[in-house]
């Protein structure tokens, strides 16, 4: 099914950016997130390039059109696969789509693709020409500043000009290291230190590329703070966990007002999506577990993460799951 790209605002609408999440940023939390910001560019979980040549490509890749700008992130190592991939992913209506370099699970490196491909840049250059010569939208890549023993003041730049050289000329570098032996991928988004001189340094070799910054930014006024030196932030978990602080007001970056005033206002219009995903049969809890964090540290807080939880999984059918979240909404509601 082929949808229509659209892209507002194109020359800032990459300033912000939420990360791919595997397992999170699935369509409901881009719908949820999009709802929070109008102009936030959005990824999907990564896809393998074999799953999406060979497989069900609706289930992976059907998305909402109120989720534009919205991006999809392949993972794979072969030029030919990843060409078709982007092909397709393109007829279906992505704005970008993204090349994982970055990944670090035990998954990706088995399958040669991810945060493993940083010791091949030779075949990341292959891959992403082989992508932008079959790709009518925007080729990208998230890589990492290195792995294992790596130098990151060496190995960086050079993979940048050879992406650029194959005609990329927008990444995302998440500002540590990979370690693909010891670590697991939690402790890969953690442990390894993070150099942000040594991104901020790649902008200033790099001037002609837009470059944008990862890993460890966790509020608007870091992401301010990047943005005086980068192109643009990207923000993982912190968007996710905190999604009012971060996404709630996120237009401002782009000097507009946000869609809500508060995030009980946000709540309650997201009621709505609510709604529809209970009409198509969904269930309750596919879509309230993005939003558990809506409220991180305000008052009701606790109460709203505790309806949603022990009650969304319980609700049977559409009546009960609205009691559910309505419950959840009088937690957080000011007193009369």
């Amino acid at each position: 099914m082929t949808k229509t790209s659209y892209f507002p605002n194109k020359n800032n609408a990459f300033m912000l950016s939420v990360a791919p999440m595997m397992d999170w940023t699935d369509s409901l939390c881009r719908r949820i997130h999009r709802r929070l910001s109008r102009h936030t560019l959005l990824y999907t979980e990564m896809v393998t390039a074999p799953a999406l040549v060979y497989g069900d490509r609706a289930k992976l890749l059907d998305f909402d059109v109120a989720e534009h700008p919205v991006a999809l992130q392949l993972g794979g190592s072969d030029p030919a696969q990843l060409a078709e991939a982007a092909r397709i992913g393109a007829e279906w209506g992505y704005d970008e789509i993204n090349l994982n370099v970055g990944c670090p699970s035990d998954r990706v490196q088995s399958g040669c693709f991810g945060a493993v491909l940083m010791t091949r840049p030779e075949l990341v250059a292959e891959c992403v020409a082989a992508m932008i010569a079959a790709s009518p939208v925007e080729v990208t890549v998230k890589c990492r500043i290195g792995v294992d023993n790596q130098a990151p003041e060496a190995v960086l730049p050079d993979f940048i000009a050879r992406v650029r050289d194959a005609g990329v000329r927008r990444l995302t570098i998440h500002a540590r290291k990979a370690w693909l032996q010891g670590l697991s991928p939690r402790e890969n988004r953690e442990v390894p230190p993070l150099d942000y001189p040594l991104v901020h340094r790649m902008k200033q070799q790099f001037p002609e590329l837009h470059l944008s910054i990862n890993g460890g930014i966790a509020t608007l006024d870091a992401t301010r703070e990047h943005l005086a030196v980068m192109d643009g932030v990207m923000i993982g978990r912190a968007a996710y966990h905190q999604p009012w602080e971060v996404l709630g007001q996120a237009d401002r970056l782009w000097g507009t007002e946000p869609p809500f005033p508060d995030p009980l206002a946000a709540a309650q219009a997201l009621r709505e999506l609510v709604e529809t995903h209970l009409d198509r049969g969904g269930r309750l809890h596919q879509v309230t577990r993005h939003m558990l964090g809506l409220f991180h540290g305000r008052p009701g807080a606790r109460g709203w993460r505790r309806q949603l939880s022990e009650g969304a999984s319980r609700a049977s059918n559409r009546a009960e799951a609205l009691a559910v979240y309505d419950a959840a909404l009088a937690e957080v509601m000011a007193p009369a």
